[in-house]
């Protein structure tokens, strides 16, 4: 999935930029600059193996290519349409602002969710203790993740809060209907409320800042009547996170890992002030 949707992405920003060198954008039957947008809509991801080092009083260890996933919600009308239940399923929400025609800057949150598949086999090298005994472990050893030993997930949202800058291309322009591709960048900080069980501590359960992101974003836009839009985006990106909680005690982990994101987006463009 990952490899697909990286190979989309990256094919979808070489269109997009080729826009600028093949035509000049055809000119739209409105006027973007001072307008602002909104979108929602819902994501799915993908997240390359990732080394997590684990480190606490007790103990001081890494464990090497562990596979993650996402955790998309199965669809209920009340799961997804619930404004009480709006952090349930994975989200996306946006922010925009058009600085100039074809041009806007933009905040907006990725709640995607992370998570370490279990009774996967990893190679470990450290120690811990655990029953009053100290268990250690070099390269070569291997161990099972298992609810017993370890849980490791971003559920309560692997949370990319992030700021952009994007760039449309205007590809069909009609009375009622444009259909635009974007490019764009995006980078921003990470503030997940990590579900983590290590050795049956007790967990910590809160938000804190972990770390940064950054991401390359390619997107089809269906405008209608001007005022609405329905959207389609795929992301690629980084991300790096040297202090996750994992107890109320205080210890942490660090890991860093590349993701992609496939979304689907509605939204709406709304001027709040006169323009010029």
């Amino acid at each position: 999935m990952f490899k697909i949707i990286r190979a989309a992405l990256v094919f979808l920003l070489l269109l997009s930029f080729s826009k600028t060198h093949a035509q000049q954008n055809k000119k739209l039957s409105y006027t973007q600059k001072g307008l602002f947008y909104f979108y929602w809509g819902y994501n799915w991801s993908a997240y390359t193996d990732s080394d997590i080092h684990f480190e606490g009083n007790d103990h001081n260890f890494t464990l090497y290519n562990v596979q993650a996933k996402d955790r998309p919600s199965k669809f209920k009308f009340d799961t997804y349409f619930n404004p009480l239940n709006f952090s349930a399923p994975q989200f996306n929400a946006r922010f925009g602002y058009f600085i100039k025609d074809n041009w806007e800057i933009s905040v907006g949150m990725d709640h995607m969710k992370y998570v370490a598949q279990q009774y996967q086999t990893v190679n470990i090298n450290g120690y811990f203790e655990r029953d009053g005994d100290t268990n250690t472990f070099s390269d070569a050893d291997q161990i099972d993740l298992t609810y017993s030993f370890l849980q490791y997930e971003h559920t309560d949202g692997l949370n990319y809060i992030n700021v952009g800058l994007r760039r449309f291309f205007n590809i069909i322009n009609k009375d009622k209907i444009d259909l635009n591709l974007i490019a764009g960048a995006e980078t921003g900080i990470i503030l997940p409320r990590s579900d983590v069980t290590l050795l049956k501590k007790e967990r910590s359960d809160r938000y804190h800042l972990s770390g940064y992101g950054i991401n390359l974003t390619g997107a089809v836009n269906i405008t209608f009547f001007d005022k609405y839009f329905l959207q389609t985006e795929l992301k690629g990106g980084y991300v790096n996170m040297p202090k996750v909680l994992t107890s109320y005690e205080g210890d942490t982990a660090s890991q860093n890992f590349f993701f992609a994101q496939s979304n689907v987006l509605f939204g709406g463009y709304f001027p709040l002030f006169t323009r010029k």
